[in-house]
């Protein structure tokens, strides 16, 4: 499904600035895989997810989804295959627009052949409500309401919809509920782990909460340096604890995890 192999990326080469970001790394997930990403800040996760959508080339290395190789493919032409959440609620909608345009922009970006922006029709709107009113806020009775008028929550939900309106070959998944208070990142994820459930989409995650990471999806990775240090899945996840991830980080690197944003628990 996702194959990256050997990819490096450095920023501002040459200068006093250089910074390598990623070094050699390599994974690859399988259809229906749901992997969640930790480490420290610098570690590369956000950057990572950058790679894959495009949001620079890598130095070297490629990366493939599906079987076809999409290393030097421009960030928009990846986006109609891969969907794409961060950490601020403001990103991916248009504010502006009301909440059946956002919808109708992800519609048509998503889906092939489909007809211009004019030419949404009242099955597709109808399409719309219908999915809205799976998230459970009420949103398909504010369809004609703003998105900039929603709260960060609503924001959020609505965007994990849009992105996934047309089901995408990768959904990619920056701290996304990193901004909101505990108990709408819980909907919010609870609403993540039933769409990636039900349309079995091939997720990865960053996340900065470590009992996340070992309990969302089937793989738990953990990145440092711009490399995959860690990278554990089936009876050996099921089994491990928060103690035993730090003790496996700090084995394979020689260092503890040094960072204030990780919980370690919720």
């Amino acid at each position: 499904m996702l194959r990256i192999d050997n990819i490096s990326k450095t920023f501002n080469p040459g200068t006093v600035n250089e910074k390598m970001v990623l070094s050699g790394l390599s994974l690859h997930l399988r259809p229906g895989d749901f992997a969640s990403i930790i480490g420290s800040n610098g570690a590369g996760k956000s950057t990572l997810l950058n790679a894959i959508a495009g949001s620079f080339i890598v130095d070297s290395g490629s990366i493939a989804l599906d079987g076809r190789d999409i290393t030097f493919d421009p960030d928009h032409r990846r986006s109609v295959v891969i969907g794409r959440l961060f950490q601020d609620p403001l990103r991916g909608t248009a504010p502006s627009m009301t909440i059946e345009e956002n919808l109708a922009l992800a519609y048509l970006r998503s889906s092939e052949g489909t007809a211009p922006f004019s030419r949404i029709r009242k099955k597709d709107k109808d399409f719309f409500a219908e999915k809205l009113k799976l998230l459970g806020m009420g949103l398909e009775d504010r369809m004609r309401q703003p998105v900039g008028l929603l709260s960060g929550g609503q924001r959020q939900a609505l965007t994990l919809l849009m992105a996934t309106l047309v089901t995408p070959k990768l959904l990619l998944l920056d701290e996304h509920t990193a901004a909101l208070d505990p108990a709408t990142a819980e909907k919010v994820l609870e609403l993540t782990r039933s769409i990636v459930a039900d349309h079995h989409i091939t997720c990865l995650m960053v996340t900065h909460n470590m009992k996340q990471a070992l309990e969302l999806g089937n793989r738990t990775l953990m990145m440092a340096g711009g490399q995959i240090v860690l990278d554990v899945s089936g009876e050996e996840r099921a089994g491990m604890t928060v103690d035993d991830l730090l003790r496996r980080f700090r084995a394979g690197t020689g260092r503890d995890l040094d960072n204030d944003r990780i919980l370690l628990s919720d």
